[in-house]
């Protein structure tokens, strides 16, 4: 992989917790040994904006964090970012 394009991972459905370290698992696979330096989250396809998409989406980012990278973002619905900010987490979005 081109060190230069992002990671991109889509999320979609309705996430439980038993998806959050599923979700973390595969982003650290598929960032390992890239030398990426961004994630980009595709969250369009999440049919409910919920704390526990809050959850994984923080908890990807401190597993992109670790291995030098960081994760934006896409076409997050409002009630989404809404939650994203009130928990501190508004630059994600």
């Amino acid at each position: 992989m081109d060190a230069t394009q992002p990671v991109v991972m889509r999320i979609s459905g309705r996430l439980t917790p038993d998806d959050v370290p599923r979700l973390c698992e595969e982003l650290h696979a598929r960032l390992s040994g890239t030398g990426a330096t961004e994630a980009i989250c595709d969250v369009g396809g999440l049919t409910h904006a919920s704390l526990t998409a809050v959850h994984a989406l923080a908890r990807m980012q401190l597993t992109a964090r670790r291995l030098g990278c960081r994760v934006r973002m896409r076409d997050a619905g409002p009630e989404l970012r809404a939650l994203l900010e009130l928990v501190g987490l508004g630059e994600v979005a």
